[in-house]
């Protein structure tokens, strides 16, 4: 397979970095994939000049003459879908099921919000008085977008495709963990036709192009996903310029089974929930309340299953659970576990492996005020507690600092409704679990971060909206005349 070039791609050209080397490793070997130089401070303001030179033709361009290139870059990623599913398998770790289909996911991204930009209108409102109003959107300029580690490709779509469509540049920053598949996307769309200047991918040190990218007075919004630290540390820096931000950060999402749930379904689900992507996942269902008439049965059958999932080699047809993405981040989510037993967590299965591999694991007898029942984790580790009654649910579904993410399985819809409505979480699936449409908002609520992705208000998030009258009666201002 070949690796796209490990430069920074500025301004329609590949260059060589003068930021520290960034090395990427195959999580499942360790294997040494290639070493770029990531980007100084000086290379982010060489592509912000960039940016800011090529964005006006863009905004000012047709919308149709926009949506033209955004379809040819959704149908290039399509055509490349092999090659970007095994170069993110390579970098990320992620199951080659689950990296074809976050490919074509990101294909679909870009053709939709393609298709937005075509058909968005704006409006002529009510007139309150002598003056024809009317409210237009504009682009807001040169904009930033800075992506998580875990599904860079789609993570990447889910932000530049909506900032290219409203007319905007966008410098884009990749995980250095995982750089390359963002490296890959600005060669597809610099092979589509998009106009030098208008995506630069920089991959480089938070602390330093991070930094740059929230700081400097040209850049009009930045999207961030990734840790809630990081995020509030942002935010912050976000507020000093009074540039709007959209964050999408950690998670704990509860998971709700109902004694009248489809058995089957729900354990199909919540083993899907919680450990694809090997549990690295913002919206991992990480917290499973079982209502307690059929808490024993349900975790019998949960564990039985969780011991058949498949984990190895994440190219491997068969392989459901691949390996966590760095040695790091494995002695993190050993240090969890740990943490679990020590509160008087009891494992029924699972646990670290070899320092790679981390085996779908499930822990039972923790209080909801455990750290295993409130802090992200960011690996396979399943929180198995008991419910009584619906509102005993809704109260400890409740009871945690994040809002991103939840399910509920039961065979009472209205019940369902009932439990939707009222647990605070930016998405919650009925049924089903980790189900996405780029038409559908997504977002978060409390310490899970602000702001909406996809769907219409999806694009208009990275435009400014204006008001502007127009007297068309030809009257003079009935005031200071003589």
């Amino acid at each position: 397979m070949t690796v796209p070039r490990l430069q920074l791609f500025v301004g329609g050209r590949w260059e060589e970095g003068a930021g520290a080397p960034i090395t990427s490793h195959n999580p499942w070997d360790w294997s040494e994939i290639g070493t770029l130089r990531g980007a100084s401070e000086q290379d982010g303001e060489r592509a912000i000049a960039h940016a800011e030179a090529a964005q006006p033709a863009w905004g000012a361009a047709l919308p149709t003459e926009r949506a033209a290139v955004l379809r040819r870059i959704g149908d290039g990623i399509e055509a490349n879908a092999d090659r970007i599913s095994a170069l993110q398998t390579m970098d990320t770790g992620k199951t080659r099921a689950e990296t074809r289909a976050l490919a074509l996911s990101a294909a679909g991204t870009f053709r939709y919000f393609a298709a937005l930009a075509e058909t968005a209108e704006d409006a002529i409102t009510p007139r309150r008085g002598p003056a024809t109003t009317f409210s237009v959107h504009e682009p807001i300029g040169v904009t930033a977008a800075i992506t998580p580690w875990n599904s860079p490709i789609a993570s990447d779509a889910q932000k530049v495709a909506p900032a290219l469509a409203a007319g905007n540049a966008v410098l884009l920053k990749p995980a250095s963990w995982a750089p390359l598949t963002a490296l890959l996307l600005a060669e597809i769309a610099n092979e589509a036709g998009l106009p030098a200047g208008l995506l630069s991918v920089l991959p480089g040190a938070g602390r330093e192009i991070g930094s740059l990218l929230v700081n400097h007075p040209a850049i009009g919004r930045v999207a961030f996903t990734g840790g809630t630290s990081t995020g509030r540390q942002l935010a912050a820096q976000a507020a000093a310029k009074l540039m709007p931000v959209s964050l999408e950060l950690g998670g704990k999402s509860p998971v709700a089974v109902f004694a009248d749930a489809d058995m089957d379904r729900a354990i199909a689900g919540v083993l899907f929930g919680i450990f694809s992507s090997s549990g690295q996942s913002c919206i991992a269902g990480s917290r499973l309340f079982v209502q307690a008439k059929i808490y024993e049965a349900f975790r019998d059958r949960l564990v039985v299953a969780t011991k058949k999932l498949v984990v190895g080699d994440p190219n491997a047809p068969a392989t459901r659970v691949g390996p966590l993405i760095h040695p790091d981040h494995h002695a993190d989510v050993t240090a969890h576990l740990e943490r679990a037993r020590a509160d008087g967590g009891r494992v029924l299965c699972g646990g670290p492996g070899d320092g790679r591999l981390f085996y779908p694991t499930i822990v039972e007898g923790l209080d909801n005020n455990a750290a295993l029942c409130r802090e992200e984790v960011f690996g396979p580790i399943l929180s198995l507690l008991p419910f009584d009654d619906e509102a005993d649910l809704i109260a400890k579904g409740n009871d945690n600092e994040y809002g991103l993410a939840a399910g509920i399985w039961t065979r009472d819809f209205d019940r369902a409704w009932r439990v939707a409505g009222a647990w605070q979480a930016g998405t919650i699936w009925i049924n089903t679990y980790k189900q996405f449409s780029a038409s559908t908002p997504f977002g978060a609520d409390g310490a899970s971060g602000q702001g909406r992705e996809k769907g219409r208000e999806g694009l208009r998030v990275w435009q400014r909206q204006k008001g502007i009258y127009a007297d068309l009666t030809g009257a003079t201002i009935p005031w200071g005349v003589a």
